[in-house]
């Protein structure tokens, strides 16, 4: 039987493989590579963020700090701005690799709030006693089946409706 991970190493996974195809970006020669890679990060980014909301940051609405689980809905439309838009444009677009570096920039800062050791969402949701093994199943079935349907059918246009249903 092979283990398959818990929730917040499957998320962690998620980062590690993001932060990867922007050292690749950066290092990135040629604009049909650099476009190769810009959708590819916004392809991981789009079923993470999407799994998150779906699944993950429910899980822990009344189980860790309301303004950090605001603040990361709030970070990850941001994101889905950028993402629109790179998936719109080209690297020929003057702003196209300052889009991929703020980009890149935004998640660093998103996931430094979610991993932080101690008041980290991911180390608040450990503390209360959530599944682990449970909502890295449920994340795991979510995430192939997005990742399916978009390589069938093309990335959607990100929502970014969650403001819409958080309070600010």
């Amino acid at each position: 039987m092979v283990d398959k991970p818990d929730a917040i190493a499957l998320l962690k996974a998620d980062h590690r493989k993001v932060e990867e195809l922007f050292e690749q970006f950066e290092g990135a020669k040629g604009a049909a590579k650099k476009q190769k890679i810009a959708l590819e990060i916004c392809l991981e980014l789009t079923v993470h963020a999407q799994i998150e909301e779906e699944i993950f940051y429910p899980a822990c609405e009344g189980k860790v700090e309301e303004d950090l689980l605001k603040e990361a809905y709030v970070e990850h439309d941001g994101a889905k701005v950028l993402i629109a838009e790179i998936e719109a444009g080209g690297p020929d677009d003057d702003y196209y690799d300052a889009k991929v570096k703020v980009l890149s920039e935004q998640i660093e800062h998103h996931v430094e709030e979610e991993e932080k050791r101690m008041e980290g969402l991911f180390s608040q949701a450990r503390k209360a006693g959530l599944d682990m093994d449970a909502l890295g199943e449920q994340l795991a079935a979510r995430k192939a089946e997005l990742v399916a349907d978009y390589k069938a059918n093309g990335l959607s246009k990100p929502e970014t409706t969650t403001l819409e249903t958080v309070e600010v």
